[in-house]
């Protein structure tokens, strides 16, 4: 039995007492704001809402509201952070000179429940100061349970919140589905495909996402377009491909620029019709980096520092 299957059997054996409900936030960090929100509109075709139209006053004092920007596309919000303008504590993190997406998590629901089997895998956790957890007491923000992963053992600092309202994320709502495509809609986009995180730790990935959190590989393979190998696992509504890069590959300098850490690499979108993809993005201005008869990869020193990926296949074994 492989090492994969393996997991795949002990995730499946056992019940959990807590629930991943669905992907949290995508962190993007940008070099502007402004330039952000003008690009989500003329690319995407969508609209952004500043966190201080939502967010009044700052939660705690000397900490700032001004610093991202949310953005709705498909099944996924995405938030769009400006570092130089991010403010906790009185300190002011440095300026990226290009974008990169950072991190995302997942609504639970059983919080408790997760922190405790989070500590029982020997995966510690930090609070929101980044200040590791140590009793059995869980981690807040304000009033709301939160944690987030420490990289070196879980890969990326993954965070974790209840289900709570938050009134850009339009998937809480009762009544909300995935939207359909609109005629519109420049780039066709039916909902993401999978999220990209770069790995050459594929086991300590495993043991997190499948093992503890119980998702549920679907897919194994190479994937010729972005030049990496790897799993897909299925985990409440995302799929997330773990992959490590090929060597003198576009993938492998991202990750061997980040030390022993994984990487959130790219997104990728299921879309209608990829000719009409290749036309956007090109009268936007953006570069191709890759092109086949399904996929597109941009180039990301002209979409704020990722390569989007847009595709008519769907992932093998992708039960949505």
């Amino acid at each position: 039995m492989s090492e994969n299957t393996r997991s795949i059997v002990n995730a499946q054996a056992r019940e959990r007492d807590f629930r991943v409900k669905m992907i949290y936030h995508p962190v993007l960090h940008v070099v502007d704001l402004d330039e952000a929100e003008d690009f989500y509109r003329r690319v995407f075709g969508r609209s952004s809402t500043p966190l201080a139209s939502v967010r009044k006053a700052p939660p705690k004092p000397n900490h700032s509201i001004d610093h991202s920007i949310f953005t709705s596309v498909g099944d996924v919000l995405i938030d769009s952070l400006d570092p130089k303008r991010y403010i906790t504590g009185g300190v002011q993190r440095p300026a990226v000179e290009q974008g990169h997406l950072q991190t995302f998590g997942w609504y639970i629901e059983g919080m408790p429940e997760l922190y405790r089997e989070l500590k029982h895998q020997g995966i510690r956790v930090t609070n929101s100061q980044d200040e590791i957890a140590e009793g059995d007491e869980l981690p807040m923000a304000g009033p709301i349970p939160h944690f987030h992963t420490l990289p070196v053992d879980a890969g990326i600092r993954y965070y974790f919140f209840p289900l709570f309202p938050f009134k850009p994320d339009l998937r809480l709502t009762p009544d909300w589905s995935i939207p359909v495509v609109s005629e519109d809609d420049p780039l066709g986009i039916e909902y993401c495909s999978h999220h990209t995180v770069l790995t050459d730790n594929p086991n300590r990935a495993h043991k997190f996402v499948v093992d503890v959190l119980g998702g549920t590989v679907i897919h194994e393979g190479h994937d010729n377009v972005r030049c990496v190998t790897g799993s897909y696992v299925h985990l409440a509504d995302a799929i997330l491909q773990y992959a490590a890069p090929d060597a003198d590959s576009a993938a492998q300098a991202d990750l061997a620029a980040n030390g022993a850490d994984d990487v959130y690499h790219a997104i990728t979108w299921k879309v209608v019709d990829i000719d009409r993809v290749e036309r956007h993005v090109e009268a936007q201005g953006l570069r191709i980096l890759t092109r086949t008869d399904d996929t597109i990869i941009t180039d990301p020193s002209t979409s704020l520092g990722v390569p989007w990926g847009f595709t008519t296949k769907r992932v093998p074994g992708d039960p949505r």
